[in-house]
């Protein structure tokens, strides 16, 4: 290994690195929450009372789970952008446009970390024991209210472990967005590689940067945990 490519400046690619990394972290923390949007829209489908909306959330996540995650950067990558213009030839708009591949890439990984996501969340969410939220009933909140102070709080304790393992599945998932051209840390390592004939050296690197995003999440997340359930262990 070379070391001395992973200088900054024009002789080096430390900065190039430095900056694929932060990219990573970009696009996995907005995908991440993305997922947590259409986690919690879905587990409330599959908990719902409407069989039509049971049916389109257990589609959703039996759909994207069952299906490889570069199948559905690809079919977004290619099949998206072609979609809405021919949306857009219909209201008279010609001009050629796409999504940008950052929002490519976010709505492709935030949709698997998603359906995942869903079962975490609905499982934490029938957790919840029953007669907390009678109490509340019996207390007279109303529905808003047992919502804010009892089943958010209750669900996001019960939810956090499962969903800090999806968060490392999600941060891993963002190296296939390089094959659409996104610029994160595998494609700087990649092209660090090709121009200077050192793969190991630039792929070992990001080997130390996602260790090092994972090690500071994860940590992250068991700070969460213990702060969650500070309250539980004290009882």
């Amino acid at each position: 290994m070379d070391f001395s490519l992973l200088v900054y400046g024009d002789t080096g690619w430390g900065d190039e690195m430095l900056v694929g990394g932060l990219m990573t972290i970009a696009i996995a923390t907005c995908s991440f929450l993305l997922g947590i949007v259409f986690a919690v829209a879905a587990a409330a489908a599959k908990l719902s009372q409407s069989i039509l909306f049971r049916g389109l959330a257990a589609i959703y996540t039996t759909v994207i789970r069952g299906i490889p995650e570069l199948l559905i950067i690809y079919l977004v990558f290619f099949g998206a952008g072609q979609l809405m213009r021919s949306v857009a030839t219909l209201f008279g708009y010609t001009e050629y446009f796409d999504l940008p591949i950052f929002v490519t890439g976010m709505i492709c990984i935030g949709a698997s970390s998603g359906a995942y996501s869903t079962e975490v969340i609905r499982g934490a969410v029938l957790a919840i024991p029953r007669g907390q939220l009678e109490a509340g009933k019996a207390i007279g909140m109303d529905k808003w209210l047992m919502f804010w102070r009892i089943l958010v709080p209750q669900a996001a304790r019960f939810a956090l472990p499962g969903l800090g393992n999806i968060w490392q599945v999600t941060l891993k998932e963002t190296a296939l967005i390089s094959v659409i051209g996104l610029a994160d840390v595998m494609r700087k390592a990649s092209e660090a590689s090709g121009s200077t004939k050192e793969p190991f050296t630039f792929y070992f690197t990001a080997l130390i940067i996602f260790y090092v995003i994972t090690k500071i999440s994860g940590r992250g997340f068991i700070f969460a945990e213990r702060r969650a359930n500070k309250g539980v262990r004290r009882a």
